[in-house]
């Protein structure tokens, strides 16, 4: 899972993929972070992302850097503890300007049941499960 993190964290950005009404839907998202051993994401409860996520909390997100990239499939699980939405935006500081651990909008999310692949065009897939 540090891995995992790291490497979106090396990307910096990585896109989000979700379904809509049978559609997909692809966005790009920030943040990764770890906290009590799972791998958080965070966003805003008003946003269509986490309306698409309520829905279906199957979600694969897919990250590029440097001739490899990596794609997480899971269940994300929303975390609604001030102190999990309190460690994200510590982290993230940048987030507090739209977000606080106390509001009624800040979502944090963990990963559960997932399966990163480490690929590139000319390696082996690497597969790791959390």
């Amino acid at each position: 899972m540090k891995e995992v993190q790291e490497f979106l964290k090396e990307c910096g950005v990585y896109y989000l993929a979700t379904i809509d009404n049978g559609e997909p839907r692809v966005r790009p998202f920030g943040t990764a972070e770890i906290f009590e051993d799972h791998l958080y994401i965070q966003t805003g409860k008003s946003k269509d992302v986490f309306k698409q996520i309520e829905k279906n909390n199957i979600v694969e997100l897919c990250s590029f850097k440097d001739g490899k990239w990596l794609r997480v499939k899971g269940k994300l699980v929303l975390d609604d503890r001030v102190e999990a939405k309190k460690d994200m935006l510590d982290k993230n500081p940048t987030l507090r300007s739209m977000y606080d651990e106390n509001d009624d909008n800040t979502a944090v999310l963990y990963f559960e049941s997932a399966i990163a692949t480490f690929s590139s065009f000319t390696e082996e897939p690497k597969i790791t499960n959390f």
